[in-house]
């Protein structure tokens, strides 16, 4: 892999905030993975969005079926987007890194942003979403179809993803208190994406 620094991304995020929100596409080819979230959650629940960015199309669609929607990104210019696009919105510069916040969610989304982290922070990251879901949530999120460290480009510019296995993600998961339900290497219906659900365990 061509060598890629995994702490200059919010920088280029920062730096591309609003030639990727344009770019972006609103056809929602998400909807099946988006609605299969939705309807296993409570009506009106709360939903954390981690790497919201400037919002759409998932926090926008999460705030359209009446989710009550904390997003969270890095990134203080998508974030301003955001806000101008929902000014009563909860939006919230944090890094997911280090994320800890007193509320807890029915469900956790974190949509093309969790593999821009290290094998490592995903390891750690993982625990931390898996104490802010209430028992019986759901996390959603994108990884990668395989173990690896590979680059991709936001607006042009190179970043770096990386994944872990899916039978380590199934361990990891476990180990925190959540079940893999549904792990889907790169669907076709969905872009090619890698899709992973669980479900935190009811008594924890």
């Amino acid at each position: 892999m061509e060598s890629v620094n995994p702490d200059k991304i919010r920088e280029v995020y920062d730096r591309q905030a609003e030639g990727y929100d344009k770019a972006r596409s609103r056809t929602l080819f998400e909807a099946r993975w988006l609605t299969r979230f939705g309807d296993a959650l409570p009506k009106g629940g709360r939903v954390l969005d981690l790497g919201c960015g400037a919002g759409e199309p998932i926090s926008a669609w999460l705030i359209a079926e009446g989710f009550h929607l904390t997003g969270v990104d890095f990134s203080q210019a998508m974030l301003a987007i955001a806000r101008e696009r929902w000014p009563e919105g909860d939006w919230r510069v944090a890094d997911m890194r280090d994320l800890d916040l007193p509320e807890r969610f029915d469900g956790i989304i974190a949509w093309n942003s969790f593999f821009h982290l290290t094998p490592d922070a995903q390891r750690s990251t993982m625990a931390r979403m898996a104490r802010l879901l209430v028992p019986g949530g759901l996390l959603l999120v994108t990884v990668g179809p395989r173990a690896g460290e590979v680059s991709g480009t936001v607006a042009g510019e190179t970043v770096y993803h990386a994944s872990l296995s899916p039978a380590e993600y199934a361990t990891l998961l476990e180990t925190h208190g959540l079940l893999l339900t549904t792990f889907v290497a790169e669907d076709p219906s969905c872009g090619d994406l890698t899709v992973m659900m669980a479900k935190k365990h009811e008594g924890d």
